[in-house]
Formats: C-alpha cells, sequence, structure tokens
C-alpha cells in the first residue's frame, strides 16, 4: 500500500489535471506536484496546446517560488514524455532539474510519447508507477481508449421529458430543459474533439453545434460530423459556418466546397457508423459527443458503439404523440438493452442521468 503522503499528492496532482480538462486538447492533461521535504514547493498541469506540460509548469512554479526542486519528488498523472513535439521531452526536464524520485499514476499508451520511465531510471532516477491509475485514467477517457483499441470513446447526450419524449411530433423540441442543462451540454462539447449529428437535427434546428461558453477557454472548436447519407445539408446551414473543421458523412457519392466529405455507405444505403467511428479515430479524434434526434441515436446504440449515455431529463410531460428518446426496434423483453446508472446529478431544475453499457 502506497504511504498516505504519496496518495495525497497524488490526489492532488489528479485534481490539477481536472484544470485543463477544456483547454489542453488535442493533448491529454495531466498534473504534476513536486514535494521535497513532505511539502509541495511546486505545481502545474498541460497549458493549451502548444504551451507547456504539466511537469514544465511544475517546474517553473519551483523556481518562480524560490524552490530549488534538486532530490524531490514529482508526482505525475501521466508517464513524463519522451519526444519532441509542440514541446521539449519532459523527461528530459526532470532530469535536468535533478529530481530524485517520479512516481506516476499511469504509462503512457501512446507509442510517440511513451519511454519516459526507461529515460529517467537510465539517468538514476528512481520511478514508480500505478498509483490512482484508474482515477487518473477517467480524465483523459477517450484518449486511452483511442490508443488502446483505436476507437474514441462516444458519448450520446438526449434531453427528454419526464415521459421520455425527445421532441414534439412536428420535430419542434426547443427547450425541453432549462438554462443550466444547456450551459452544462457545453461543456461537454468542450472536452469533445468532435461532435455528430444527423441531417434531421440540422433541418428541423440550425444548430452551430459550437462551444459558445468563452470562459471554457477551448483553444479549437470541435469538429462537427453531420450524418447526411442522401447529402441535404443546406449550403447556408450555421454548422457550415467555419467550413475548416465540418466533415459530412454521406452515402451517395459527391464533391463539394463548404465541407470535407466522406463517403461510406453501408448495405442499406445509409451511412456506416463503424467506418465513421473508425474514420475519426484515424483522425486523432479522442472523445465524439453525439447530439441528434431519436433515429439516429438508436441507431448508434443498436450498432453497439455508445460508451456513454447522457440524459438530461426535465419534470415535464410531452405525451404520447411526441417522438421516443430513442428509435430502437425492440418488441420483447429478452431484446431489451440494459445500461448501468453511474451518476445522477440535479442540474438547474432538470436531472441528468450518466449511463454505461451494463456490459
Amino acid at each position: 500500500m502506497a504511504p498516505a503522503l504519496d496518495t495525497q499528492m497524488m490526489a492532488r496532482a489528479i485534481r490539477l489535471a481536472r484544470r485543463g480538462i477544456y483547454s489542453s486538447r488535442p493533448n491529454p492533461t495531466v498534473g504534476c506536484v513536486i514535494v521535497k521535504d513532505s511539502e509541495v514547493i511546486g505545481e502545474g498541469y498541460t497549458q493549451p496546446y502548444g504551451h507547456n506540460h504539466a511537469e514544465i509548469e511544475a517546474l517553473e512554479n519551483c523556481r518562480d517560488n524560490g524552490n530549488d526542486p534538486t532530490g524531490a519528488i514529482a508526482y505525475v498523472t501521466l508517464e513524463p514524455c519522451n519526444h519532441q513535439g509542440k514541446t521539449g521531452p519532459c523527461a528530459d526536464a526532470l532530469i535536468v532539474a535533478g529530481i530524485g524520485k517520479v512516481i506516476m499514476a499511469m504509462r503512457d499508451p501512446n507509442p510517440e510519447g511513451s519511454g519516459g520511465i526507461e529515460k529517467l531510471n537510465a539517468a538514476g532516477i528512481e520511478t514508480q508507477c500505478g498509483l490512482l491509475e484508474a482515477e487518473a485514467e477517467t480524465i483523459n477517457a477517450g484518449f486511452y481508449q483511442r490508443m488502446r483499441t483505436g476507437k474514441p470513446m462516444v458519448r450520446v447526450k438526449m434531453a427528454s421529458s419526464l415521459d421520455g419524449r425527445t421532441a414534439m411530433a412536428s420535430g419542434e423540441s426547443q427547450w425541453i430543459t432549462g438554462p443550466a442543462a444547456r450551459a452544462d451540454v457545453q461543456k461537454l462539447r468542450a472536452r469533445s474533439d468532435a461532435i455528430i449529428t444527423g441531417i434531421g437535427t440540422v433541418l428541423a434546428d440550425d444548430p452551430a453545434m459550437t462551444v459558445r461558453d468563452e470562459s471554457l477557454n477551448v483553444q479549437f472548436q470541435p469538429w462537427r460530423v453531420i450524418v447526411d447519407s442522401n447529402l441535404r445539408t443546406p449550403a447556408d446551414a450555421q454548422i457550415l459556418n467555419a467550413p475548416e473543421r465540418v466533415l459530412i458523412a454521406h452515402a451517395v457519392p459527391a464533391s463539394g466546397e463548404n465541407a470535407s466529405y466522406l463517403h461510406l455507405p453501408d448495405d442499406a444505403g445509409h451511412v456506416s457508423l463503424t467506418q465513421l467511428i473508425t474514420q475519426l479515430g484515424q483522425r486523432q479524434i479522442n472523445d465524439i459527443l453525439v447530439e441528434c434526434g431519436p433515429r439516429l441515436a438508436g441507431a448508434f446504440v443498436s450498432a453497439g458503439l455508445v460508451d456513454e449515455l447522457i440524459v438530461y431529463m426535465a419534470a415535464t410531460l410531452m405525451g404520447s404523440n411526441a417522438q421516443p428518446l430513442l428509435e430502437l426496434p425492440i418488441d420483447t423483453m429478452g431484446e431489451k438493452i440494459n445500461l448501468r446508472i453511474t451518476d445522477i446529478s440535479k442540474v438547474g431544475e432538470d436531472w441528468r442521468l450518466t449511463c454505461l453499457p451494463a456490459s
């Protein structure tokens, strides 16, 4: 069992890492705490893309406070990187600083960045890995999943009434939930590399699908991905306002100037959602948020592509003529899909349910 101080300091590093969850993309967010003689002498977390990683921030924090990191222990939520990107290798910086020991939550699954442990050991620095690993992994879940499987993490977000309805029969859906829930959705968008919606939502609501909350300090708007089998997206749709970060997945041959096109037909003449998720993973997209109507949401569930389902539920009734939460062709109890609820939280006047596939 790890000493209490080690656990306490790693927990502090994890809390630091969470501060960069919206601003560090496309890099994973990491926290670092430097401790000497049982006292914190420096700390930091991953800065926006192209700026300091957590270890560099913590070392600079040491020096800004007049502290010498020589012989100190560095607690880091992810193995220090060992490659030259926008910034230099963090493993090298720790070695030059004279750090005496590095305790990590987990190894870096990215082959481009791994090798930090070996470099530290070769320099005579003691290392330890695996402290609070599960807790650290939740911060960058999509990144770890893509590195291990090639598949991004897919979250499907829905808003429904208490009787499980998402829109009136006419398609009218604004607004089911209140301002607090809609503000919370901005955070989901901010932690996503791509937002997927369907042509039905584009035609009915003309959404922009962007992060509008400037306080979240996102550096890049998420990619917007439209599932549009027959290419019906209007040229003046709001979602096309930044065409360099829009993808249209379709099933018929096409070319165009306002977006990049992904021709991904399945055998039924629809867009292959499995191929779409694979293509996005190949584009180094880690976290996907699906915001769409019941038909496309049901198709994602039916295809077994959903890692997390988030439902914002309002204390209102919309009646039996309204559209259901999901379109799922289920006829018997034996076909039902079981979920595991991991969180229920009150958001303003609404409730947010977070569910995972039971399997």
